[in-house]
């Protein structure tokens, strides 16, 4: 059953662990909550399903090589952000399916680190407006990441070869889903805006020439204004916000 937390500022994990498709996905959609979390003393762990060894359009460019720059670029937004911890499963760049080793990778990850809470993506947008259509991966890694934190990473008779490896089950708290088309969640990242832009600036070979602040800016104002229509606890001091769909399950 989903639950509103009584004062938002009050809701910071232990430990969290952000489980995505791609290197900067993290950094799109949460990297101010994951900031502000981490200097709050919670302890973050990124898992990132692929490498993105298909993200370039240079025709020099090898998948090899791809995998190297990308990890290293994101390896530097964790360490801006204070995540702690990054695991790369390395499945192949835009053939992700929500199959069972897909979700074993992911139990695997939960099982070592025990997180409190997951970031995950929201498998059931797919698509905003009529300018975006989800990429098939993070629908995938939404929906494998949600059927490893429930009910697989806590139930020990599903894939007893993690038992094997000394993994005990684990239950995670709670579930914040980024990217959701209907969030009921908001956290307030004014004063962690600028480390999120350095975060994606991080990935070069993504950003380009593009200057991201004006886009990120802007979708982050929205989000707090819909906090503040919503009537979510301490929005009235929120300039931008981060949004997710909330779900207390533990």
């Amino acid at each position: 059953m989903s639950e509103q937390p009584e004062r938002e500022e009050s809701r910071v994990p232990a430990s969290l662990m952000v489980i995505v498709a791609h290197p900067d996905d993290a950094e799109f959609m949460c990297a101010g909550t994951v900031a502000r979390w981490a200097a709050s003393g919670c302890e973050v762990t990124y898992v990132l399903g692929t490498s993105g060894d298909k993200g370039s359009n240079d025709p020099t460019m090898t998948s090899a090589r791809l995998v190297e720059i990308r990890e290293a670029e994101q390896l530097a937004a964790a360490r801006i952000l204070g995540v702690k911890h990054v695991e790369f499963l390395r499945f192949r760049d835009a053939e992700l399916v929500p199959d069972l080793e897909l979700r074993r990778a992911i139990v695997r990850a939960i099982r070592k680190y025990k997180p409190d809470a997951v970031i995950c993506q929201d498998p059931t947008a797919r698509w905003v407006g009529q300018e975006y259509i989800q990429h098939p991966d993070h629908i995938a890694m939404g929906e494998a990441a949600l059927a490893a934190v429930f009910p697989t990473s806590r139930d020990r008779l599903t894939f007893p070869e993690l038992l094997a490896e000394g993994l005990e089950p684990h239950t995670v708290q709670e579930v914040y889903l980024a990217g959701s088309k209907e969030p009921d969640y908001w956290v307030d990242i004014t004063g962690y805006f600028d480390r999120k832009i350095e975060a994606l600036r991080a990935h070069a070979s993504q950003m380009g020439d593009w200057d991201p602040v004006p886009w990120i800016r802007l979708w982050a104002q929205d989000a707090a204004a819909e906090a503040r229509r919503k009537r979510f606890p301490g929005a009235e001091r929120m300039q931008l916000a981060e949004s997710f769909k909330y779900f207390r399950i533990g």
